[in-house]
């Protein structure tokens, strides 16, 4: 799965959730990552372009792709 020129191994549609879910759900989905896969993120949510960065460098994970297009969020993280 494709977002963003990166090849996810999963994809969070959050696009319809407020806050915190799109952060919820991230953190759930990369749960059950493993190391080195990628997750794609997508929320409308504008906490998100602050909460879901400061989640990933907080735990170590890393932020690969952080874009924002007509009000939708896509993050790609790799998990640690």
């Amino acid at each position: 799965m494709t977002r963003d020129n990166y090849e996810c191994d999963v994809i969070v549609d959050a696009r319809q959730d407020v806050c915190p879910m799109p952060l919820l759900k991230a953190k759930m989905a990369l749960s059950k990552l493993q190391s080195g896969q990628l997750l794609a993120v997508e929320a409308c949510d504008a906490g998100s372009w602050k909460d879901i960065p400061f989640y990933v460098e907080q735990v170590g994970h890393t932020l690969r792709h952080k874009n924002e297009k007509n009000g939708v969020y896509t993050f790609v993280i790799e998990k640690k």
